[in-house]
């Protein structure tokens, strides 16, 4: 059994008429309590970063309340422990805070000299874990959510994922949008892995040329073609003993795709005009934007290849998946690109949060950090906000200035949004925006806008 987290005061006295007034004294007061006869497993059932406090009588039978300051302090040398004496108990009490106890209150005690020390010892362990968990987040570099930002569930399923594959040896598929941060997941399953003080290679397969892609990745020996003078290493050789990432792996010729199908089924590489066999210890991460099983049915990816790949898929969700994690990403690149101009940051404002939650992110978490860095610099932006599916949406503006400028704009914005949606009439306009007619007639004159585009057909403005 283990103590709940929301339990902030455990009580242990074996005097059951004591044990009844304390609690109720600490119940009055808002705190919840736990309250015990015995010390004895106590320890046990405290996980390490509980956020409570221990109050405890001194002289117990079976375990008392020094021995129980030991245990306790043995597993969490910070945890606020308060024990109880009797009359007469002073020297025990001094040798307890010399062991290190956080007070120790005589029978009999007032009630309020309790509760003041059981909150001050409260607001310390709160302080005491706050500043642990500030440190664990520093001395990590490699901590994931620092990496991956966001809560929304699906990074919260991504960042287990990582995890979990990272202490393995299998390849992965890293299935992902132009922009959503393919190669940022590749980074972070290299360095959590075994794997981390060895090289860790990108190489962008789609911006390679035909000619030299087979150079580039198996290398060659001297007089391989035309113009190879000296032997080169090819990236796979170069990394041996760490991570190679390849990315957009679907722009890979059907040639170039049987010898890394080779290569994965065997570990060895040969150069171009070479008759060795090197053997690799390399893990190798593809990342693509298509679906490859689309390809493979489609001719222009293998399919052998496909599912030799496939073993480990990490799918990386668009951002117009994420929720709220638009709003965080978004301010934390704001704030880094204030700190590298020397500017300072600017925080975001009811309606530019709504504008960003709103937006579809077509290029993903590269347009996001795009943008942030211009709202850094105080530029005004146009956000494309297209659809998924491609259809066109309305532009957002994001603006800097005060409230009032910004309510306007977001008006603004969502009625010419509505408007870009099919509507049969101005009534169904009103009725898809909640507001009345006259005051949707109003508020067109008020943004400039007008109803009755080539979308709209002939409809009657006036219905």
């Amino acid at each position: 059994m283990t103590i709940d987290n929301r339990i902030e005061v455990v009580l242990i006295d074996d005097d059951p008429h004591l044990r009844q007034a304390l609690s109720q004294t600490l119940d009055l007061a808002g705190l919840k309590i736990l309250p015990l006869a015995e010390a004895k497993g106590v320890a046990g059932q405290l996980p390490r970063d509980w956020p409570g406090v221990v109050v405890s009588d001194i002289r117990m039978p079976g375990m008392d309340g020094l021995e129980l300051l030991g245990e306790l302090h043995a597993q969490d040398p910070e945890l606020p422990v308060l024990l109880i004496t009797g009359h007469g108990d002073v020297p025990l009490a001094v040798q307890a805070m010399r062991a290190g106890a956080y007070d120790f209150l005589e029978k009999p005690f007032a009630s309020d000299h309790l509760l003041d020390s059981v909150r001050r010892a409260l607001a310390l362990r709160r302080l005491v874990l706050d500043n642990r968990s500030l440190r664990l987040a520093l001395s990590d570099r490699h901590e994931l959510s620092a990496r991956l930002v966001g809560q929304s569930a699906p990074m919260l399923r991504l960042r287990e994922q990582i995890g979990a594959l990272a202490a393995t040896r299998a390849d992965v598929l890293i299935l992902g949008e132009t922009g959503a941060g393919k190669e940022v997941v590749a980074r972070a399953l290299h360095d959590l892995s075994s794997r981390r003080n060895g090289p860790f290679v990108a190489i962008n397969a789609g911006a390679l040329a035909e000619s030299v892609v087979e150079s580039e990745l198996f290398g060659h020996e001297p007089g391989a073609f035309t113009g190879a003078q000296k032997r080169r290493i090819g990236k796979f050789e170069f990394a041996n003993g760490g991570t190679l990432f390849l990315d957009e792996i679907e722009s890979m010729s059907l040639d170039v795709q049987v010898k890394l199908l080779r290569l994965l089924q065997e570990r060895m590489v040969e150069r171009l005009g070479g008759n060795q066999q090197i053997p690799l210890d390399i893990r190798v991460i593809a990342a693509t934007k298509e679906d490859l099983r689309q390809a493979a049915d489609q001719g222009r990816f293998r399919a052998d290849l496909y599912y030799r790949l496939n073993v480990a898929p990490l799918r990386i969700p668009p951002l117009r998946e994420r929720g709220e994690d638009a709003l965080m990403l978004f301010q934390h690149f704001a704030n880094e690109a204030s700190a590298r101009h020397g500017l300072p940051p600017h925080e975001l404002q009811p309606a530019q949060r709504a504008l960003l939650l709103r937006h579809s992110w077509p290029g993903n978490v590269r347009e996001l950090q795009n943008a942030a860095e211009r709202f850094a610099l105080g530029l005004e932006l146009a956000l494309d906000n297209s659809a998924p599916d491609g259809s066109p949406g309305a532009p957002v503006e994001l603006v800097s200035g005060g409230l009032s400028e910004q309510v306007e704009n977001f008006e603004k914005t969502l009625i010419a949004a509505e408007l870009a949606r099919p509507h049969s009439s101005v009534r169904s306009l009103a009725e898809a925006l909640g507001i009345p007619r006259k005051t949707l007639h109003d508020k067109l004159r008020k943004h400039g806008l007008t109803f009755g585009d080539s979308s709209q057909g002939s409809a009657d403005e006036s219905d």
